[in-house]
């Protein structure tokens, strides 16, 4: 018998001067970067609380908490390491995962296919499992302002039990 779990995650930052800009692991040319203790990558975040939701874990700012100076400029494939070695220990395996960026800028469609690589490979699953997609607001809000960006996911996961 398989257990199918799903997991929705969100994550915002806000857009500052001074930061590279890293979504998917990917480090993208612009003028500003997100702000956050760690390297702020907002996709590669609502991603990994997308697979700790489904498993029923705790969530990344329990695990990986703002004021702990092990987590300062992390790079966040690495904490999404760390989650995939979570979701192993526990018996899950990850199914898909389908990611959206909202932002009004820049684009990121030349960079795609790097961060869904460079998501796969951390997770150790097939690019095919791993979907990112982008959008703009249309100049509204916070996001289409161009004052931040967030990132919506969500995530399938298997078990496999014993009858």
């Amino acid at each position: 018998m398989t257990k199918l779990r799903i997991g929705h995650g969100y994550d915002v930052h806000r857009l500052v001067q001074g930061r590279d800009l890293i979504l998917g692991g990917v480090r993208i040319s612009y003028d500003r970067g997100l702000d956050g203790h760690s390297d702020a990558d907002v996709l590669t975040h609502a991603i990994m609380d997308a697979l700790l939701g489904a498993a029923g874990l705790d969530d990344i700012g329990c695990l990986f908490p703002d004021h702990d100076a092990a987590f300062l400029d992390i790079s966040s494939l690495l904490l999404l390491e760390q989650v995939a070695t979570k979701l192993a220990e526990n018996g899950w395996q990850v199914v898909n995962i389908d990611a959206t960026l909202i932002a009004q800028a820049p684009k990121v469609a030349p960079y795609r296919k790097a961060m869904r690589e460079n998501l796969a490979r951390t997770l150790g699953v097939s690019v095919e499992q791993v979907g990112v997609k982008a959008t703009t607001e249309e100049h509204l809000g916070f996001t289409g302002e161009g004052l931040g960006m967030a990132a919506h996911a969500v995530a399938l996961l298997e078990k496999a039990t014993d009858r």
